[in-house]
């Protein structure tokens, strides 16, 4: 049994992860800092600038804005808050935009009222809108995660400020993910009270199937989803590929149902249930065997991401998709050792899968993750796993889950560099 302390902090890490988001999660925490600085300003915004840090800019130049149809871009995202975001909405904050909000944000964005900028910052996830307006102005400052407000003035006048502002990206993970290990995890999953995480596992699997669905019935993206059940046949393997790469699909073709997300990430909190649904159905377990399936999914997806930070140059669908693996072994009555191999199996084979910025090829991403992942299940379940020595892989998981993330918060630096240059290179205006 694990001890209240940490009982109590598994829980907290799924309540403050799993929340609801409306499309992609970083042009919706710059419309979010816009909204936030239009109510303090209190007056339609003159002007505009968005500063940004790199991987905001990479995750949000190239993906539609929920809600605007096909709009895209920095700019979009910051006139359509200042118009029409409720801040009071958290990652919803666009939820309530109509079609005058629309036609007043593409008059503004005619106008060229809004600048975009590279912010010099530390921090992987960092955004500063400042706008005038009716003589006055307005800044508000969002950094590590998407909706932690740590900055808002008025005229110079520091309304708001969180003193813990200037953590590195070092310290960027809650406290509480720090006490993630593979052990206690899957002890939580067997042990915890239902009644604890029912409501917020519920949720993430009934809006992440039904975007899923939406996906795969409508014309989103590049179809991924659709077009891997067209082209390659009907199982359960194949569905739990496709429906994940489905509901990415609609998510990054700006489609306006929202998602639970994990780790920040829309993609990474569909990623991280969808399949682990297809295969409860598939199987026919009972809804309580399935939640805690979830639960191993969400927490060893999220224990990768702890070393890795939310946003960076490793492609998070492989964290996700390492997490769904491990779920689904978990289904199939997998003990430490087995899910361990499915982990490691999974890492061993995609972990070289780049971010290079939200947009339609993500779903595709996913659906490699995902294969991976089963790939990785299944050879586990024959006894089957890539042994250490074996490039990144160490004599134990939780050695290989740290390794990979060293590689990748600190070997893959210079490539988010290089990778922000080129995407800047083909868009000067982003």
């Amino acid at each position: 049994m694990l001890n209240n302390a940490t009982y109590e902090a598994y829980v907290r890490i799924l309540k403050n992860e799993l929340v609801p988001a409306l499309g992609c999660t970083e042009p919706i925490a710059i419309a979010l800092a816009a909204a936030k600085a239009r109510e303090a300003l209190g007056a339609m915004p003159e002007k505009i600038v968005a500063r940004c840090s790199g991987n905001i800019i990479k995750n949000a130049k190239g993906v539609i804005v929920p809600t605007t149809g096909n709009m895209k871009g920095i700019d979009t995202s910051a006139v359509l808050g200042a118009v029409a975001g409720d801040p009071s909405l958290g990652l919803e904050v666009l939820s309530k935009v109509d079609h005058v909000a629309l036609e007043k944000t593409r008059e503004l964005l005619t106008r060229g009222i809004c600048a975009t900028e590279i912010l010099d910052t530390p921090a992987q996830l960092h955004i500063i809108v400042e706008m005038e307006g009716a003589g006055h102005t307005a800044l508000a400052e969002i950094r590590d995660e998407h909706t932690n407000l740590i900055r808002l003035e008025k005229d110079g006048e520091v309304l708001f400020r969180k003193e813990e502002a200037a953590r590195s990206e070092e310290d960027e993970s809650d406290s509480d993910l720090k006490l993630l290990n593979l052990s206690d995890i899957l002890t939580f999953a067997d042990t915890v009270d239902m009644e604890d995480v029912r409501p917020m596992l519920e949720r993430q699997v009934a809006y992440n199937l039904k975007i899923a669905r939406e996906g795969m019935t409508h014309a989103y993206g590049g179809r991924v989803g659709s077009t891997l059940m067209r082209h390659y046949g009907e199982n359960v393997r194949l569905r739990a590929r496709a429906m994940a790469a489905a509901g990415s699909d609609a998510r990054m073709g700006g489609c306006v149902l929202p998602v639970i997300i994990n780790s920040g990430s829309g993609n990474q909190g569909i990623t991280c249930s969808v399949p682990i649904a297809v295969y409860a159905q598939h199987l026919g377990v009972e809804d309580e065997v399935m939640y805690r399936a979830l639960v191993v999914s969400n927490l060893v997806a999220l224990l990768q991401k702890r070393g890795i930070g939310r946003l960076s140059a490793f492609c998070g669908a492989v964290c996700a998709g390492c997490g769904a693996g491990a779920g689904i072994t978990y289904l199939h009555g997998g003990d430490y050792d087995t899910i361990a191999r499915t982990i490691t199996n999974t890492l061993a084979n995609v972990s070289g899968i780049v971010c290079d910025g939200a947009k339609g090829s993500c779903a595709a991403k996913i659906a490699a993750s995902v294969d991976a992942a089963i790939l990785g299940h299944e050879m586990s379940m024959d006894g089957n796993t890539f042994g250490a020595g074996e490039g990144l892989v160490m004599e134990n998981v939780e050695e290989t889950i740290a390794t990979i993330g060293t590689m990748a918060a600190q070997g893959m630096k210079e490539t988010d560099h290089v990778i922000l240059k080129l995407m800047i290179g083909q868009d000067a205006g982003c």
